[in-house]
């Protein structure tokens, strides 16, 4: 198929004007001028004609197709049967993709049904991104989010769920390395989980087959000690304490030079913190990730999707919270295409319009480099080349 488009973005930041994407299968062929293009193309190949902005597929790199984004996702996933539960992940999934969303990394489910999942959607029987699956998440006994079957204790116990989860198909190896809100009855947000020999063997365990690890940390003890042991992604990070915050500059020059990325996983509705948090406090919150963004820290983009007041449609919402901090839009297109590709390992792959890369593309009225906004005008959706719109079903 040819596609043409008023602009089309090529490079952060760069558009190539009135040009056009070929692609063949699954696999985009050529990309340039439209009139070169469409000679390449030859008479006989489709067209799809359109006159606002192609741009490479969204990526969120922070969802849990498991939770419903209600009140209590605890409960409501405990109530559900794995059937019941793993058709609500199909129509999440098929939400995330009318939205915009290609590609999205499953950061801890229940019983393997994101894998399960990611299998479908990629042989294309159901529709949706492209899934990276963590599968289940190691926690503590007691710990974050033990609900959902991956407590651990001990070195052997975390080598071998690893080892589990990377039999079944994860794409990454997930640890709760400190608590979290979500789980009423654990550990609090900023205390720590594993001891430094736990996590060590964890890492090494997913580093030895290739596979990266995601550390949910909001503890500043715990960021430290999830930097040290060498993950790759350190989800939220909002260097917590009992009493407060602790921003430490020496840890995040330890992120820097390490190459570890940070997902803040930030909410569709992160307007409403300051009513949670309070003013002040959110403030502090807020200007926390401003520091990592001034200090160079790689962030990529991800909404916690499912979890309270988070839904499987509110990736451009939360990309609004960047232009709150005062990145541009060319950056934050960026931290939801190219950067989040190379987070997820798929830097080679997905993110980008260029020969060779996945046909992940997304359709949108306007111009997002002039307002993100434009991101929500989507008109179609192309995974992996399947053609999607929304509201409609897969042509």
């Amino acid at each position: 198929m040819l596609i043409t488009g008023s602009r089309v973005l090529v490079d952060s930041g760069t558009y190539l004007e009135d040009g056009a994407v070929l692609i063949d299968g699954d696999s985009i062929t050529a990309v340039g001028p439209r009139e070169q293009i469409e000679a390449q193309a030859g008479a006989n190949v489709p067209r799809c004609a359109f006159d606002g902005t192609v741009l490479p597929g969204l990526i969120d790199a922070h969802v849990h197709l498991a939770f419903d984004g209600g009140p209590d996702p605890v409960s409501t996933l405990k109530d559900s049967t794995d059937e019941v539960l793993f058709e609500d992940m199909r129509r999440r999934a098929e939400q995330l993709l009318h939205s915009g969303v290609t590609t999205a990394r499953d950061l801890g489910d229940r019983g393997g049904l994101a894998i399960r999942l990611a299998t479908e959607t990629r042989e294309r029987r159901t529709p949706g991104p492209r899934i990276v699956s963590a599968g289940t998440p190691a926690t503590t006994v007691g710990g974050h989010c033990h609900f959902l079957g991956g407590e651990v204790s001990g070195e052997a116990e975390i080598r071998d769920l690893v080892r589990r989860n990377l039999a079944a198909g994860a794409g990454v190896i997930k640890a709760m390395v400190t608590g979290g809100g979500l789980t009423k009855d654990g550990p609090k947000s900023h205390q720590s989980q594993f001891t430094a020999e736990e996590l060590t063997a964890l890492v090494d365990e997913a580093h030895k087959a290739g596979v990266p690890v995601a550390a949910h940390a909001h503890g500043a003890d715990g960021i430290a000690s999830a930097v040290e042991a060498g993950v790759d992604t350190i989800e939220h990070c909002t260097w917590m304490t009992g009493g407060g915050l602790d921003f430490r500059p020496d840890v995040v020059k330890q992120i820097i030079d390490r190459e570890i990325t940070v997902c803040p996983a930030v909410s569709p509705h992160w307007q409403m913190l300051p009513r949670i948090f309070g003013e002040e406090r959110a403030a502090a919150m807020f200007d926390l990730v401003r520091r990592m963004a001034d200090a160079g820290v790689r962030l990529v983009a991800g909404t916690d999707a499912g979890v309270q007041r988070a839904g499987f449609d509110g990736l451009v919402s939360a990309l609004s919270f960047y232009s709150h901090l005062g990145l541009s839009n060319a950056s934050i297109i960026d931290m939801a295409t190219s950067e989040a590709a190379t987070a997820l390992g798929l830097g080679s792959v997905t993110g980008r319009i260029a020969p060779g890369y996945r046909a992940d593309l997304l359709l949108v009225d306007g111009d997002p480099l002039a307002g993100l906004g434009a991101l929500k005008d989507v008109r179609a959706v192309f995974a992996s080349g399947l053609r999607h719109e929304p509201n409609t079903t897969a042509e």
